[in-house]
This record gives structure tokens, C-alpha cells and sequence, in this order.
């Protein structure tokens, strides 16, 4: 009996151990974790019982928290809710969060570990618990630019400083309003939120950074451009052949560039002759000479393939897949195949040219203040990597120049000012209309500003639609925005 009752007291105190062991696991060393989880019910509710702090542009809110008269106490409220949607993303009672909301969640509602003291000193003071404000990098006047040059068409527009990496603008087109996902009502919400994912436009996808990502045509040519340079081997006038067609090895298909013409009259082209008029025929030579390894390499070194961006929401990884085939590696080294990219990719691509190599971390944040106005976080640039050498992207800023003084990007002139461009018209499939490209910085000599735009759908001209018609004018309106600050 005493036998069996010690092994039973055993058994039970391994259990008690085991459960100690686990609620100390979840309640010490899980709590932030679990904390910043949007759909933890406790901590939503905590979210909207306090405070929570604004989202800042330029010192003025676009979100913000307002008293009701309900449960919850505090509301979110969103001024120019779908200008600002793809920054802000959304704070909801039981769909979760997105944006600057998810990623910044724990301080917004005061709950991270840096505010401590904060929550302490409330309760001691009896004062209603207030969370940290955000601000953004944004600025209003880019925002609004972007926003109305791309219209009512589909796409994206990113604007970076390619000093610091601040984010000036972020749009996403179709956009949404925020504030139908802010209410108390859940079945609202609910409703609003299914509408708006039922949506066949998808407005709830940040395009800027994230979904199905995009073919980026004739942009990658820089990437391209970059390795050949990089190498060693190759120099802006270095020649390559310069007929009408190329069909693809063990292949029926046939390249051709854009027109049906040669690049230019001769036998032989140059690589910055090919750039400035955007031809796939030597291009896709040079990507056969320079082979997959080259290319990938020089994608990787600007962020291809990288998860861990992010600004601070997640950027879904640009790609240059592995090729099966020498088709399929000409093919994409002009963007196609299954190359795939975000805007964002692409604005960091010019940011890289714009500083002489280095490319800068992209970020929206500014910085972070306390309830009592002291500074949580404040933003220190940070250095990605260096892509390019120096001599490398001053030669890439050259041909990106002379592409819109006087080659394919010509729509993104402006009066007075050297502006760095490259376009693209990428292909989709049979009969698809097509994605337009604009992507470059500007004033050449002392950048302010590297942009990227993206048109999906041809821009509603189909098939007929270019980069250089629809997206360099976009960008120009981006460009000059900044200049005129």
C-alpha cells in the first residue's frame, strides 16, 4: 500500500513540476511574445480600455484614439483613411491588425517592455494608461503627390531618401478606408472586412511591399547592367551582337525587341546604348555570358531573396529563381520568366546607384514618443549592405541619366534637373495587358529622392500601354514633389 501511495505522490508531484515548469515558460520567458500576438483576446481588450497612441505624420495624427461610450472606452480613428492605409494598416476588435498597427502594436498600446516605468508610474498616479506615439517617416506632401499622380489606376508607388532609407511615400492602389474596420460593432466588422476580401481588386494587399509580387521587365536590366560592370569584364562600351531576333536555345521562341527593329543601326551595340534604348536582344545575350551565378548574386547583394526585411512590416522577398534552362536565364535576365519583385525592391535598387553603392534599410519609422513627450526610439540610418562599388554606380548613374535625357525613360524629364531612370513593360501571358515600370532618383548629382511606380493592367491601355507613357510620368510628379518641398 505505502508502495503504491509513494508512487502515486511521484506521479503527482512530476505533474506539478511539469505544470510549474510550463506556466513559468509561458508567463516569464513567452510574456512579450504573447503580449504583442494580435490575436490575443486579453491584450486586445487592454488595447482598447487604454490610450493608444497616434500615428504621426509630420506631427499630425492620422490615427488616433477617441473616447466612446461603450466598454471599450477608446475608439480608432483614421483621418484620410485610404491615403494612408497602406502605412497605417488597420486596429480591429477580432480581425487583428496590420501595419504600423500589428508591427508596432506593443507600443501603441503601451504594453512593450520599454514602458515599463510608464505603466507603473500610471497606476501610482491614478492616471489612464496612454500608449507611445509613432512617427512616420512619410512625408505629406509625397504621400498626397503619389497618391494623385497614380489616380485611378492599379499599382504602387514608393518613394525612399536614399540617404537615410526614410520611407516618403507609400502608396497602394486600390486602397481602403481603415475606419470600416474600426468599429465596436463586430458583425460591422466582420461584414467590412469580408467585403473587402471578397474584393477581385484586392485593396487589403500593401502592393508596395508584399502579394503576388510583379514581372519587373526591362527595370531588372540594371541588375543585370550591375553585374556585367561588377565583373570586371565588361564596361559600358563593351559591345554585344546587335541582331533584329534572337531565337532561345533548344527552343522555338523567338526575343525581339521592342519595336521589332535592331538596337540602334549597327552590327554591334553597347551595353549603354542597349540600357538607353532598353533592348531584350543583347541583353538577354549578356545575361548568357555572364551566366545564372553572376546575376543572382548581384539580385542577392540588393536584396533578393531576403526575408528578413522589413520596415518594420514584412517584405515579402523579391525573386531570381533558379533557371532550369540558358531560355529561361535570357528570359529573365530582361525581367521575365519567373522573376518576380516588389516596388519597393525596385526603389532600392535606384537608392543603391543614387549613394555611390551603398544601399540604406528601408524604414517608415521616424521615431517613438512617450506619453510625457521623452523619446522611446528614435531613427539611426542604417547601412544594408554596399551592392555596388563606387565606380560601379557611377557608371550605372551616368546610363540611368542618359536613358532619360535622351533614350527610353524620356517622359521623366525634368526642366533643369539630371533625373536618373530606367523604365520597364514587362509581359504578363498571351493576350495579358501589360506591367508598367518606372524606377529612378533624382537630382542625379545630389539625390534626394529615389522613387519606383508600378501600373498594373497596361494602365488600361492593355497591350498598348508602356512604361515610359504611363509610369515615368507618374514618377516625374513623385520627382518633382520632392525638389519643390
Amino acid at each position: 500500500m505505502n508502495k503504491e501511495l509513494r508512487r502515486v505522490s511521484v506521479l503527482v508531484l512530476l505533474m506539478f513540476l511539469a505544470l510549474f515548469t510550463s506556466s513559468s515558460i509561458i508567463q516569464v520567458f513567452q510574456q512579450d511574445e504573447l503580449a504583442a500576438n494580435p490575436f490575443n483576446a486579453r491584450t486586445l481588450y487592454d488595447s482598447f480600455s487604454a490610450e493608444r497612441g497616434a500615428i504621426l505624420v509630420d506631427g499630425i495624427a492620422i490615427a488616433n484614439s477617441v473616447p466612446v461610450d461603450d466598454e471599450y472606452s477608446y475608439q480608432r480613428e483614421y483621418s484620410n483613411g485610404p491615403l494612408y492605409a497602406a502605412v497605417t494598416g488597420y486596429f480591429t476588435l477580432d480581425q487583428g491588425t496590420t501595419g504600423i498597427e500589428g508591427e508596432l502594436n506593443d507600443f501603441l498600446s503601451g504594453t512593450a517592455s520599454e514602458q515599463f516605468l510608464d505603466r507603473v508610474n500610471a497606476i501610482l498616479t491614478g492616471q489612464n494608461p496612454q500608449g507611445a506615439a509613432v512617427q512616420v517617416t512619410i512625408d505629406p506632401t509625397v504621400q498626397q503627390a503619389a497618391w494623385d499622380a497614380l489616380g485611378d489606376l492599379q499599382g504602387s508607388v514608393v518613394a525612399i531618401d536614399p540617404s537615410t532609407g526614410a520611407i516618403l511615400a507609400m502608396v497602394s492602389k486600390p486602397s481602403f478606408d481603415p475606419n470600416d474596420l474600426a468599429s465596436h460593432d463586430s458583425s460591422v466588422v466582420i461584414q467590412n472586412y469580408t467585403d473587402l476580401l471578397n474584393d477581385p481588386d484586392d485593396p487589403l494587399i500593401n502592393r508596395a511591399i508584399s502579394g503576388d509580387l510583379y514581372h519587373p521587365g526591362s527595370t531588372f536590366k540594371l541588375i543585370v547592367a550591375a553585374a556585367a560592370l561588377e565583373s570586371g569584364e565588361y564596361t559600358p562600351d563593351s559591345e554585344l551582337p546587335n541582331p533584329r531576333t534572337i531565337t532561345l536555345p533548344e527552343s522555338s521562341s523567338v526575343v525581339s525587341n521592342s519595336g521589332g527593329g535592331t538596337c540602334g543601326g549597327g552590327d554591334t551595340v553597347t551595353i549603354a546604348d542597349a540600357l538607353r534604348l532598353s533592348c531584350n536582344v543583347p541583353f538577354a545575350e549578356l545575361g548568357q555570358e555572364l551566366g545564372y551565378e553572376a546575376i543572382a548574386e548581384q539580385a542577392a547583394r540588393f536584396g533578393f531573396g531576403d526575408e528578413s526585411i522589413t520596415v518594420p512590416m514584412s517584405v515579402t522577398p523579391s525573386i531570381f529563381p533558379q533557371t532550369d534552362s540558358e531560355a529561361q536565364l535570357m528570359l529573365a535576365s530582361f525581367g521575365q520568366a519567373n522573376v518576380r519583385v516588389t516596388p519597393l525592391e525596385m526603389a532600392m535598387v535606384s537608392s543603391a546607384v543614387a549613394t555611390g553603392g551603398t544601399l540604406m534599410s528601408p524604414t517608415l519609422v521616424d521615431r517613438i514618443v512617450a506619453p510625457d513627450l521623452s523619446i522611446v526610439q528614435s531613427l539611426e540610418p542604417q547601412v544594408y549592405g554596399t551592392p555596388l562599388s563606387s565606380e560601379t554606380a557611377a557608371l550605372l548613374r551616368d546610363m540611368m541619366i542618359n536613358n532619360v535625357a535622351s533614350g527610353a525613360a524620356s517622359n521623366a524629364t525634368i526642366a533643369g534637373v539630371d533625373v536618373a531612370g530606367k523604365t520597364g513593360t514587362a509581359q504578363n501571358g498571351e493576350g495579358e495587358p501589360y506591367t508598367l515600370w518606372f524606377t529612378g532618383f533624382a537630382p542625379a548629382d545630389n539625390p534626394q529622392v529615389a522613387v519606383a511606380v508600378v501600373v498594373e493592367d497596361g494602365g488600361g491601355l492593355g497591350q498598348s500601354g508602356f512604361g515610359n507613357t504611363v509610369a515615368a510620368p507618374i514618377a516625374k510628379k513623385v520627382i518633382e514633389a520632392v525638389l519643390n518641398r
